[in-house]
């Protein structure tokens, strides 16, 4: 069984040869091929050719084209700064959103003139040409509200939230319009779906209902986008006590990546026992074990997140969010060595 068999049945929650797995190596690929930061996060040919690697070098089941939460916002004339070995960034000191009144600059652009866009889409170009089918290809896309938080700052735009939520709204719509063209960019490259970070979605954040009311409705178109272009709707939410039921109401997606259980969950095998006939979930190993937790932690968490979830099958082994840039590689290893021998479903 290749890796998008694996995978395919996974999402048809049913029981493959053995637990599918991906630690989400992103930036950390770079090291792979001695690439910096920047260059990695920058050039299309470089970015593809680290992740090919990572996924040879672990024998990984696909790729989450996840580079940085800073690709968006560049559309908008977001300056970023570029750390040596940190993921991109957008330069607070100077942000685009300055003062609640500046909201409405915010209108719909073209995706094709965001260089940072446009060189995703060409990184899935090459990934999906690579990937031949036989394992597939998801892209990253950062939520409206997410990519306005780039333009603002968390912490003020959330004081917004409460100052001018329409200003707000407005703001994010324009944003969602430009992304409903840029996932038909990515989508007409051959992946096969789009992973939607939705963090806002998250009880750390705000309230469901607020998140309803501010992005619910502009997801829930995004998500159909895909869907009419062909496409596996997926989200990524490592914030806590996230909103499973309010985003699968809204996006109604195949598979959600976490990192902590849900708000209406006490565990990860409450979880499965909910929502695991309804999604595919993917995690949920903590990241920072990778660097600050023991081999044993480590392989425990990943033992655990098996035993709770992968019965009857709608299961993924991977970290809840990227696996630490500047890492160690061998618990990305362990984890695969893992989801190969203990994540094996029984012969039928």
């Amino acid at each position: 069984m290749n890796s998008m068999e694996r995978v395919v049945m996974a999402l048809q929650h049913k029981e493959p040869d053995r637990v599918p797995v991906y630690p989400i190596i992103s930036g950390a690929s770079r090291r792979l091929i001695g690439a910096d930061y920047k260059e990695w996060s920058t050039d299309a040919e470089v970015c593809s050719r680290a992740l090919l690697k990572a996924r040879e070098e672990f024998d990984l089941d696909c790729i989450v084209t996840l580079i940085d939460l800073s690709v968006e916002c560049t559309a908008w004339g977001q300056e970023l700064i570029y750390p040596e070995n940190e993921a991109a960034h957008p330069d607070y000191n100077n942000s685009v959103i300055k003062d609640i009144d500046e909201y409405s600059k915010i209108k719909k652009v073209d995706y094709r003139t965001c260089e940072r866009m446009t060189m995703h889409i060409e990184t899935c170009e090459k990934l999906v040409k690579e990937a031949n089918g036989e394992f597939p290809i998801i892209a990253f896309v950062f939520g409206p509200l997410g990519t306005l938080s780039m333009l603002r700052n968390q912490q003020e735009m959330y004081m917004d939230l409460y100052d001018d939520p329409d200003a707000v709204k407005e703001a994010a719509k324009e944003i969602s319009e430009t992304l409903k063209e840029y996932c038909r960019g990515l989508m007409a490259t051959g992946i096969s779906g789009i992973m939607f970070d939705t963090l806002f979605s998250s009880g750390t954040i705000m309230s469901k209902q607020m998140w309803s009311e501010m992005e619910g409705e502009l997801v829930k178109e995004l998500a159909q986008t895909v869907r009419d272009e062909g496409g596996l709707v997926m989200i990524h939410n490592c914030g806590e006590r996230i909103y499973f039921d309010a985003q699968i109401k809204y996006m109604d997606p195949c598979a959600i990546s976490f990192l902590y259980p849900p708000d209406d969950c006490r565990d990860f095998a409450e979880c499965k026992e909910k929502y695991g006939d309804k999604v595919t979930l993917i995690g949920c190993v903590t990241p920072a074990t990778a660097v600050i937790g023991t081999d044993e932690e480590w392989e425990e968490e990943c033992r655990n997140n098996m035993k709770d979830m992968m019965p009857g099958g709608g299961f993924m082994l991977a970290t809840g969010c990227e696996y630490p840039a500047n890492a160690p590689f061998d618990k990305a290893r362990k984890m695969v060595e893992l989801a190969k021998t203990v994540g094996k479903y029984k012969e039928r």
